[in-house]
């Protein structure tokens, strides 16, 4: 069973989906933005990826400036706080696989934690080759 944390209108998140589907997989996709897994579930996932929380916040367009959230005087759990509070703080992609947990930033990291191989060759959105017409990662 493969999960991703998806929000669609994420270009990377975009990608990491279609090289998920690119190795004949049809993963449970979680809508993250609009069921946000629990505190204790996004501890999990953080916890199985190896990162600190602060690793896993997103910056780029979203309120993580205003709350101030780079300032150290913010706990781990005052983090996740601000997460289910805000989901689009949640960076994204986070892939689960029998294999690991991973936040699929660049998306081609997802390909570290898929057990089937890639089927075909994979082009992202932006044009680049990451996967040639063998199923090999170029």
């Amino acid at each position: 069973m493969v999960t991703i944390f998806h929000n669609p209108k994420c270009g990377t998140s975009r990608n990491t989906l279609a090289l998920i589907r690119n190795a004949g997989v049809e993963p449970e996709v979680v809508l993250y933005l609009e069921t946000p897994p629990s505190k204790e579930q996004l501890k999990k996932l953080i916890s199985d990826m190896s990162l600190p929380v602060r690793d896993v916040l997103r910056q780029k367009g979203t309120p993580y400036e205003e709350l101030d959230l780079g300032n150290e005087k913010w706990s781990d759990d005052d983090l996740l706080d601000f997460m289910m509070a805000h989901p689009i703080l949640i960076n994204r992609p986070i892939v689960v696989t029998s294999l690991g947990t991973k936040l699929c930033r660049p998306s081609e990291a997802v390909l570290d934690i898929l057990v089937e191989p890639q089927r075909g060759a994979f082009t992202k959105e932006d044009g680049e080759v990451v996967i040639n017409e063998k199923g090999m990662r170029v």
